[in-house]
Order: C-alpha cells, then sequence, then structure tokens
C-alpha cells in the first residue's frame, strides 16, 4: 500500500474475512486478519462496469481497472480466484488460470518440470486414502534421511516436515494431510536455497539471485513474522556462469508452468554445479521482508514501479484476451 504511488492509483481494498466473505476495508482495517465486519460484498457476472456490489446499499464500488492479488495457498494461489476474476472479466496480476494451478500442484508440476529437462527432487506422490499403504522402511530406502513431507497443494511452508526417523515420518503424514488430500514426500537436496523473480508474459526477465540463510527450518514464521529469522542476501553470490544457468533455470521453469506476470523460481545449487527447480510460487511475498520486490529493486527497478509494470503487463494479458472469439454460430 505504501508503494503504490496515489496520485496514479486510487485503491480499494478487499479482505476475505475467515468465513470466506468478501467485505470493502478501510485502510486502517488492514491487520493480522480481515475482521468480520465492514460492508459485505456481491459479485455480478456479465456486469461491464458493475462486477463487485456492496449488499448494504446494492451500490457498485467500481469501476476496477485491475486487481492486485496478495493470497496464498489454496483458494487465492490455485487458479480459483484467478477463475472467479475471469468470469467477471476482470485482469488481475499474476498467472493465469492454469499456471496457478499446475503451479500450486507439487506433484502435477514437478512432472511438467522434469518434461521441460529441469532436474527435481525425487520423490512420490500419496493420496488420503492411500496412507495405509505406505511403507516407511522402503520409501526411506529409496529416498534417504532426512527427507520432507508436505502437503501438495499448500505454500508458506504450512504443514511441511523434515522426517528424520519413522515416528517423525508419521507425524508429518497425518499433519500434511490435514491440508491436502495429496501430500509429496521427497529427498533432502543438500545444496544452496537460491530464489529469482521472474517478470513479464511473452518475453520474461529475471532477476539476479537471492539467497536465503537461516539458523533453522525457515517456517511460516520466519517468512512473514519475524525479520531477524532469516537473512536475505539480495543478491547473492555466484559466478557468471552459475548466473547464467540460473536464470536460464528459472525462466524454463516458468514458461513449463505456464507463467505469466509474475513468479519467484525457487531452486537449489548443488555443490557439483547442478540446479534442482524445487518450485515456482506464482504469487510471492509483498512484505517488507519479501525476496520478490527486494530483487528487483537490486535490478534497478523500484517497488512503485514495479506494482506497475505488473498491473500493465496484467491489463497487457487481458487486452490481448479480449480479442478472442468466445461465441461461434453455424453460418
Amino acid at each position: 500500500m505504501a508503494a503504490i504511488r496515489r496520485d496514479r492509483f486510487e485503491v480499494m481494498l478487499i479482505g476475505v474475512d475467515v468465513k470466506g466473505a468478501w467485505r470493502l476495508l478501510q485502510e486502517d482495517q488492514l491487520g493480522k486478519y480481515v475482521p468480520e465486519a465492514g460492508p459485505q460484498l456481491a459479485l455480478i457476472p456479465g456486469s461491464e462496469d458493475q462486477q463487485i456490489i456492496r449488499l448494504d446499499n446494492q451500490q457498485p464500488i467500481g469501476p476496477i481497472d485491475a486487481v492486485f492479488l496478495i493470497l496464498h495457498g489454496p483458494q487465492g494461489e490455485d487458479g480459483i480466484t484467478q477463475g472467479l476474476l475471469r468470469t467477471l472479466n476482470l485482469p488481475f496480476v499474476g498467472p493465469d488460470v492454469l499456471g496457478s494451478a499446475i503451479a500450486m500442484d507439487k506433484d502435477v508440476a514437478k512432472r511438467l518440470l522434469e518434461k521441460a529437462g529441469l532436474k527435481v527432487a525425487r520423490g512420490i506422490a500419496a493420496y488420503a486414502h492411500e496412507r495405509d499403504q505406505l511403507d516407511y522402511m522402503d520409501i526411506s530406502g529409496q529416498l534417504g534421511l532426512p527427507m520432507f513431507v508436505k502437503p501438495a497443494n499448500m505454500g508458506s511452508s504450512v504443514g511441511v516436515h523434515k522426517v528424520k526417523d519413522e515416528t517423525s515420518f508419521w507425524a508429518a503424514i497425518d499433519d500434511a494431510f490435514q491440508y491436502d488430500r495429496k501430500i509429496i514426500i521427497e529427498e533432502m537436496i543438500q545444496g544452496r536455497e537460491v530464489e529469482c523473480a521472474i517478470l513479464g508474459n511473452e518475453r520474461p526477465r529475471a532477476t539476479a539471485v537471492g539467497e536465503i540463510l537461516t539458523p533453522e527450518e525457515y517456517s511460516f514464521d520466519a517468512k512473514y513474522e519475524d525479520e531477524n529469522t532469516a537473512q536475505l542476501l539480495i543478491p547473492t553470490e555466484v559466478t557468471e556462469i552459475e548466473l547464467a544457468q540460473l536464470r536460464e533455470a528459472a525462466l524454463r521453469a516458468y514458461r513449463a508452468l505456464n507463467g505469466e506476470v509474475m513468479a519467484r523460481v525457487d531452486m537449489f545449487l548443488c555443490p557439483d554445479g547442478e540446479i534442482c527447480v524445487n518450485e515456482v510460487n506464482t504469487l510471492p511475498g509483498f512484505t517488507n521482508i519479501s525476496m520478490y520486490p527486494q530483487l528487483w529493486e537490486a535490478a534497478g527497478l523500484s517497488y512503485s514501479d514495479l506494482i506497475e509494470e505488473l498491473l500493465e503487463f496484467a491489463v497487457s494479458r487481458h487486452r490481448a484476451q479480449q480479442q478472442l472469439k468466445t461465441t461461434w454460430r453455424m453460418a
């Protein structure tokens, strides 16, 4: 909010409360949770400039030029909200429905990344109904210890566990299944954790890479709550050859998963120089301790200019979509 140029943009805040209601917010209501107060909103598909209205007075909040999504995880980053905005015919920041959905599903994403010739961590996917068929000895024999257990469709390190023995394995399995019906069990990759920011549609560009140094596992709190838990090196030190290879891998991953507008590609730079793609985050964090805006700042693109570019790419894609035929009639 602080970075948006108010002389160029009028900002309306829409929050989703814990019950799923959309509410029109004031800036002084910004906080950790969306309050269950304020005007509730309703959606009107098919309307050209009154797609979102207040229920209390039946008046539109628009017209709306673009939506800047800052949601994370299921129902925000997985194509559901993107599909809803497509139905409302509104431009939005971030990949379209397909790119959002496949990047969110770590199992599907890894298959596509492998198809594109990129290295990913070895692992297996398992569904909730297969829980009792999992064999700890067999899986640990294949993947080694420690290994990681995580929900297939989740983010921000929620439900992610580093497993070192059988007891922690089953505890991790049960916790991960609380968040998703499908989970991923994968090997631990030894290497430096580096991240690259991508921006653009048809001709995306990539930044240098940043690195995260943490004294412990990179938890939800470390990412969003505690500025002192993790140290971010932006940009981090790599050779020119390594940087070129990391950028190439990040752009290939972006294209493989139908990336558009923006994404942050997380990779491991292994001791032997090999690059392993961990995941592609389609709506990366935008807090003051987040990697994505800081990488672009280091590249010479200010936070305010970055927001404008993101909005421009969102509107440009929307205009191109508007040129496509959506109806067909037999002559």
